[in-house]
């Protein structure tokens, strides 16, 4: 739950900005030039302008480093170094804690346990999930209207443009009865994040008119 009485950044949110850019030092936007540190500030920024304290503010920096930097052995680090609400925030942010991002399980195994897992997701983590999936949706939005079909290569191969509008759409209705538990500012994003997978969801309509038939398929697999 977001906390406004504490003080929004110490020097512990500059060292953890420093942690999340070594870690994520050689990573990049999928299929771009982004340095993925861009992403991490945007969550991150999302969550403090929306009622987040510290701690989550923190957690939307690291939200990715386990995940994709080490496992379960970065969230005991992330607990030795900020505490261990913020490691508990990590490891709900993530879909997998294998050490070896290449050993993860196949992509439509992990987002149907993701979607499960939301519903029982730690109020704490709520508003880092929504920041970062937020953001994530605001960039398919601008990239679709762009690129249109050219965008799903950067996806995972299972997915294509029917997967990541079931899970965008998936992601929408989870976060919303959770995030309305919350406040204000967790329903303005909750609010967002509604709006801009709907318009997602009508540009891939545009281009595929048989999308709702296809997002079918992913809930019967």
């Amino acid at each position: 739950m977001t906390n406004p009485s504490n003080p929004p950044v110490t020097p512990r949110y500059s060292a953890a900005v420093e942690l999340a850019r070594d870690l994520h030092a050689a990573d990049l936007r999928k299929g771009t030039t982004i340095p993925y540190l861009s992403h991490l500030i945007s969550v991150s920024a999302l969550v403090l302008e929306h009622g987040g304290d510290e701690d989550q503010a923190i957690a939307a920096l690291l939200h990715d480093a386990a995940e994709d930097h080490g496992g379960v052995a970065t969230v005991e680090r992330i607990g030795a170094d900020y505490g261990p609400r913020v490691a508990s925030i990590v490891e709900a942010c993530s879909d997998s804690l294998v050490e070896d991002p290449e050993t993860k399980a196949p992509w439509h195994e992990r987002k149907v346990a993701y979607l499960a897992h939301l519903a029982t997701t730690p109020d704490d983590a709520v508003i880092v999930t929504a920041a970062d999936k937020l953001h994530n949706a605001r960039c398919i939005l601008s990239d679709v209207r762009r690129l249109g079909d050219e965008l799903w290569a950067r996806f995972n191969r299972d997915s294509g443009h029917a997967g990541v509008a079931w899970y965008y759409r998936g992601l929408a209705q989870a976060l919303r009865p959770r995030l309305d538990r919350l406040d204000a500012g967790a329903m303005a994003l909750a609010d967002e994040l509604e709006r801009t997978v709907a318009a997602i969801l009508d540009e891939v309509r545009r281009l595929h008119p048989d999308l709702d038939a296809e997002m079918a398929r992913f809930e019967q697999t």
